[in-house]
C-alpha cells in the first residue's frame, strides 16, 4: 500500500468539471492499493499519514502532524502509483489490487483517517478526475508499508 502525500495550502478534485472534494491547509493523499495488501497494512499506513510530522512548529521545525495544525485531508485513489516501471517505456499494472478490493480498502482508509478526528474530502473511485493543488514547500513524501 502506497500513499504519496503532499503538504498543501489548498487542493481540490473535480469530476466532469464539478468539484467534488476540496480542502484548505492539510494534505493531498494519493493512495495506491497493491495486490497482497491487508487490513494491517491499511491501518498502519492510515496511522502513519495522520501522524507524519511535516508541518512547522513555532520554531519553524517540521515537528507537527496534520491533526496538530487542524488540517484536512483530500484522499484520492490512484492505482497508477502501483505501476511497474522497471522495464520498457510503458507502465505495467499487474501489481495493483483488483478494483473491488482497492475500492473497499480506499473507503476504509478514509474512514480510519476520519476516526483520527480529521476532516476528510475524497475523490470518486475509478473516475477520471482532475486534481488541483498548491503544494506548500514544496513537500512531497512517498509512504509505503
Amino acid at each position: 500500500m502506497i500513499a504519496l502525500i503532499q503538504r498543501v495550502s489548498r487542493a481540490s478534485v473535480a469530476v466532469n468539471g464539478q468539484t467534488i472534494g476540496q480542502v484548505s491547509q492539510g494534505l493531498l493523499v494519493l493512495l495506491g492499493v497493491e495486490q497482497g495488501d491487508n487490513k494491517s497494512k491499511l491501518a498502519e499506513l492510515a496511522r502513519k499519514v495522520c501522524h507524519y510530522r511535516i508541518f512547522a512548529d513555532a520554531q519553524g521545525k517540521t515537528n507537527l502532524n496534520v491533526q496538530q495544525i487542524g488540517g484536512e485531508l483530500l484522499i484520492v485513489s490512484q492505482f497508477t502509483l502501483c505501476a511497474d516501471t522497471h522495464k520498457g517505456l510503458r507502465p505495467g499494472f499487474s501489481l495493483a489490487a483488483q478494483p473491488e478490493m482497492a475500492e473497499r480498502y480506499y473507503r476504509r482508509f478514509c474512514e480510519i483517517c476520519q476516526d483520527y478526528g480529521l476532516r476528510v474530502a475524497t475523490g470518486e473511485f475509478g473516475a477520471d478526475m482532475q486534481v488541483e493543488l498548491v503544494n506548500d514547500g514544496p513537500m512531497t513524501f512517498w509512504l509505503q508499508v
